[in-house]
């Protein structure tokens, strides 16, 4: 691992910190793409209002995972988010693509967005416990907005 001139934090914790945000930016990766399919497939009523809604979550996945990305390579470290890496590294169940059903699509979305929110709580209190508190402060903005976006998914399933 090359060194990082600019954290000042142990290389040891900074090789532990890659992997850590290595491992959530593959998950990350994999559940973005889970909703782009999801954006891509739904049909039913409340369609355009999902369907729109699942852009912008898209997009805010995509700027936590470069945030991941970014601090990787900060220490020194190097981002693996390779569809090959993501595919072999991801812990979220594999998305069904053969689903039309909006309601369906909700579900799913909601269960992976949970999932991948205790792994970023995980990891707050990993890097918190490894004294990187600015990992720690970046698993936690992107936590907020996984929480934030599996409330507005969930918001849209039927009564």
């Amino acid at each position: 691992m090359p060194k990082s001139f600019v954290t000042g934090i142990d290389t040891q914790v900074q090789a532990q910190m890659c992997d850590l945000l290595n491992a959530r930016l593959a998950e990350g990766i994999d559940l973005r793409l889970a909703v782009k399919q999801a954006h891509w497939n739904l049909r039913g009523r409340g369609y355009i209002g999902v369907h729109e809604l699942l852009d912008e979550v898209s997009a805010r996945l995509g700027d936590g995972t470069d945030m991941m990305a970014e601090r990787v390579a900060l220490m020194g470290g190097f981002a693996r988010g390779t569809t090959q890496v993501v595919a072999e590294k991801t812990t979220l169940a594999p998305y069904p693509v053969e689903l039309t059903d909006i309601e369906a699509h909700i579900a799913e979305l909601v269960d992976r967005f949970e999932t991948y929110g205790k792994a970023l709580r995980a990891a707050i209190a990993d890097a918190g416990d490894a004294g990187d508190e600015d990992t720690a402060d970046l698993f936690t903005e992107v936590s907020r907005l996984v929480e934030k976006d599996t409330w507005f998914i969930g918001a849209n399933a039927a009564a």
